[in-house]
Parts: structure tokens; C-alpha cells; sequence
């Protein structure tokens, strides 16, 4: 009979501990989730269309179907989740034009992040092609380390990894094959 309840009694003991074990488990993930930090948007748009001048003069036009702002951040940033187009106006009106996939902007580096089928089309026939690049604004740089095919009408180049100037006169290419027209 002693040997009866003491079986009974670690079978009770056994189901409460497991009983217990399983509601910590539930607690530590509610309290993980707490502590999770829950990014919000400042702002939403949608149809989102941005000119920038400078002088009275359009410089660029961004449009995009959704933005996220979240200067909010310590870090502040806007997120461009479906995608962006932006045209660049030079010179007697000439346009450039780059188009992605997505595309986000840090606010306090001014750097952008085109990521998904970027294409940069510049008014004189070149086309760049890369997953994902990056503008430097204020040095005025673009550059990726990512695959990329550049056409132009005197060159057709790809390979990995290049960053240049936005008027293309500087270009640091790192692993690329291609071929070029050479006037004699």
C-alpha cells in the first residue's frame, strides 16, 4: 500500500513540474515579445511623388507607390517597400532615369539603397544593371558589390563589384570582362 501512494504521489509531483515547465515557456515568450521593440511609421504615403529643385529649377522627381517615413528612429530612414522611380534632370533638360525594386534612404548618412532589378538609364545611352546599388549623396557616388552589366554605345562590360561618379567619368570597376569600341 506504501508503495501505491509513493507512485502516486511522483506521478502527481511529475505532471505538476511539467505543468509548470510549459507555462514558464508561454510567460518567456510573452515577456520576450514585450521587449522586442516595435518599429511604427511617422507617416505613410501612397502615390507617393517628391520634386526636388534647387534654384527654381527641377533637379529630380521621385515617385513611388508607398512610403514609409521613420524619422521617428534613432537612426531615421524612408522605406520605399513597392518600388521607386526616380528621373534626374541635367542640363538642357536631358533626363536620367533609375528604377528599383525597392529602395530606402538614411537620412543622416544621405546614402540610398536600391535593392530588386535596378536599372540607372542616363540620357546619352548608357544602362547600368544590378540587384542592388548605392548612392552616395553627398559624395555624389554610386557604387555596388553585387553583379552588374553596363552597356553603352561604345562599351559593354559586366562583372562584379563598381562604383563611379554620377556623370560616369570616374569608373573603378573590380572584376568585370567585356568589350569596347576604340577609335583610332
Amino acid at each position: 500500500m506504501k508503495l501505491f501512494f509513493k507512485h502516486i504521489f511522483i506521478n502527481i509531483v511529475t505532471v505538476f513540474t511539467v505543468t509548470m515547465f510549459f507555462s514558464c515557456e508561454n510567460e518567456i515568450k510573452e515577456l520576450r515579445e514585450l521587449d522586442t521593440v516595435k518599429k511604427f511609421p511617422e507617416g505613410i504615403a501612397e502615390d507617393f511623388v517628391l520634386t526636388y529643385t534647387d534654384s527654381a529649377r527641377v533637379k529630380a522627381i521621385l515617385t513611388s507607390e508607398k512610403n514609409l517615413n521613420f524619422s521617428n528612429q534613432s537612426f531615421p530612414y524612408q522605406e520605399f517597400p513597392d518600388g521607386v522611380k526616380v528621373v534626374f534632370m541635367g542640363d538642357n533638360n536631358k533626363e536620367s532615369v533609375v528604377t528599383a525594386d525597392y529602395a530606402i534612404i538614411y537620412s543622416l548618412t544621405d546614402v540610398i539603397d536600391l535593392r530588386g532589378n535596378v536599372v540607372l538609364e542616363t540620357h546619352d545611352g548608357k544602362r547600368l544593371e544590378a540587384p542592388q546599388l548605392y548612392w552616395d549623396q553627398k559624395n555624389e557616388w554610386i557604387f555596388t558589390e553585387k553583379n552588374y552589366t553596363f552597356t553603352s554605345p561604345d562599351l559593354n562590360m559586366g562583372g562584379i563589384g563598381i562604383d563611379f561618379n554620377k556623370e560616369f567619368t570616374i569608373v573603378n570597376s573590380h572584376k568585370n570582362a567585356g568589350d569596347a569600341v576604340i577609335k583610332e
